[in-house]
């Protein structure tokens, strides 16, 4: 609250033109900070009329003596902060904060189930069953904000709402702007994307317009990299490599699933290859399922609570499945390579494999479930259809994470080993071995074993740790969704194409095919011949 009051009265005091915009970017930096900590604080109601007055006297100050992208940069983080500010304060009592007007910033809260509300003559409605919805309108942003549409006028009110605490999976959002040109031809419904600092049409769409107001709804689907990121981080672009990654990963996996039942009585012929193929099958049957649950779930604004429910627990069923039998395989392999005289009996590997596999994927689902049903904590997010981040350590997506966690290092581990017992096969032949050919078999085990083991995930952990604003969060974030979303199509590049065996096998069925077809023909036209003679 000081440091509030401490904003408020420097705001409202006069400065040098010279001195203005460096007293606005501090300020607007401390509003910075402050929004940052109160994720892991809480701030009480009581600082909404010192904050909303010192945040509306911000906005007096002309900006001036510096260039556009400076002012660009100073909004752009200014709205930021306002939004994040709102969002993270508790209320205690809406009706004390509803209400909240100054010359430039207005506040709103509404915790009824019909919230209807007008914040600088924007309308807002909003039917929920439950939370709290926060909406503010700020004036005399617009013009300091980027705008990346040519020939066009922004209008004078920026509006931001939120919703907290709510289980709905689908909300009929209305909001009515006023039509201030009236001569304008074309009204253009945009939202803020704050990652690239820009406006952005995605998703929004233009429901009515008169010559008094301009109606407009938003939606937007989710990208795959939400899996691995504490909130949803879907842009236009990654949400086209989501779906078409998956829709090619969900066509490779079912030929990998028919190659292997066509080959399969060929190609497992001993322990080891019946270990491999099992694992192989498995891991390629739950990434389809948790694929076309994933593609299923792209629009939740268009699913209902229960359908939202059902398909976060069927990803994070079948994606934990994946990643048991990967671990499976991976120990498997490890045990050969150590253990080359003890070898597993195909009985203890399909009991151990199946507690791993199916077993274990069960219990973390329904125990994470149960405990978040029972401490009334969210175990989903209907507005991405996954599991929620709170905090570190906190939130339901850690029961996605650590296991996911813990099977990428085995995995890790299991990599090094091979790489390790390669390379020390390789010294013990002395002159007769060739390093290039010890380097082409590691790189060959690093390419073939890295989509199976599922390495590639790690990436996603890189999403958790980097800031937003990082340069390489958007690598990362680019990274993983291209890798995973794709990485059926690896597998069966890996498991079919680049194994000689079911090549071989898969020549040989195709080859009898084809020469059944050619004797066929020959039969009907010897027999055709004779009648004819």
């Amino acid at each position: 609250m000081d440091i509030f009051s401490g904003l408020k009265n420097r705001s409202t005091s006069d400065s040098d033109s010279d001195d203005e915009t460096a007293d606005v970017t501090a300020s607007i930096n401390v509003l910075n900070v402050m929004a940052s900590a109160s994720k892991n604080v809480v701030l009480n109601q009581d600082i909404f009329p010192d904050f909303v007055e010192a945040a509306s006297n911000m906005l007096n100050k002309t900006w001036g003596g510096v260039n556009d992208t400076v002012i660009h940069d100073m909004s752009a983080t200014y709205l930021k902060s306002v939004e994040g500010l709102v969002k993270n304060v508790k209320v205690n009592n809406s009706r004390e904060v509803s209400g909240l007007d100054t010359q430039n910033l207005k506040l709103d809260i509404c915790s009824s189930t019909d919230c209807n509300v007008t914040v600088f003559d924007i309308s807002v409605n909003l039917n929920k069953t439950s939370g709290i919805m926060k909406t503010f309108a700020v004036k005399n942003l617009m013009h300091k904000l980027k705008n990346n549409f040519p020939k066009t006028a922004a209008t004078s009110l920026v509006l931001s709402a939120t919703l907290e605490d709510n289980n709905d999976s689908v909300l009929d959002i209305t909001l009515k702007f006023p039509r201030e040109q009236l001569n304008s031809s074309k009204p253009l419904c945009v939202f803020w994307n704050t990652t690239k600092k820009e406006w952005s049409r995605d998703g929004c769409t233009l429901k009515t317009r008169d010559d008094n107001h301009t109606v407009c709804e938003c939606n937007h689907l989710t990208s795959f990299s939400v899996l691995m990121a504490k909130s949803d981080i879907s842009t236009d672009i990654l949400d086209i490599i989501t779906n078409v990654g998956l829709g090619v990963s969900i066509c490779s996996l079912l030929i990998f699933l028919i190659i292997e039942s066509l080959v399969w009585s060929a190609v497992v012929k001993t322990n080891l290859s019946h270990f491999r193929h099992t694992a192989m099958v498995n891991i390629a049957m739950f990434l389809l399922l948790a694929d076309c649950s994933f593609l299923a779930s792209t629009s939740p604004e268009d699913l209902s609570s229960t359908l939202c429910l059902v398909l976060t627990v069927c990803k994070h069923l079948f994606y934990l499945a994946m990643f048991s039998w990967m671990l499976c395989m991976s120990v498997m392999l490890v045990h050969q390579l150590i253990f080359v005289f003890s070898p597993l009996r195909k009985r203890v590997f399909m009991f151990l494999s199946s507690i791993v596999g199916y077993v274990c994927p069960i219990l973390i689902v329904g125990s994470s479930y149960v405990y978040c049903k029972y401490t009334y904590k969210r175990y989903y997010d209907p507005k991405t259809c996954w599991l929620v981040f709170d905090r570190l350590l906190e939130g339901s997506v850690h029961a996605f994470l650590l296991p996911v966690g813990t099977v990428i290092l085995t995995n890790l581990f299991s990599m090094v080993v091979v790489i390790l017992t390669l390379m020390k096969s390789s010294a013990t032949d002395g002159g007769k071995s060739d390093d290039k050919e010890t380097a082409k078999s590691i790189l060959k085990v690093v390419v073939f074993l890295t989509p199976v083991f599922g390495v590639t995930w790690i990436i996603g952990f890189f999403l958790l740790i980097l800031d937003q604003g990082n340069p390489m969060f958007v690598v990362a974030n680019y990274s993983f969704t291209i890798l995973n979303s794709f990485q059926g199509l690896l597998i069966l590049i890996t498991g079919c194409v680049a194994e000689q065996k079911v090549r071989e096998e898969l020549l040989k069925l195709i080859m009898a095919k084809s020469r059944g077809k050619s004797e066929s023909m020959k039969n009907l036209t010897s027999t055709a011949y004779t009648k004819d003679k």
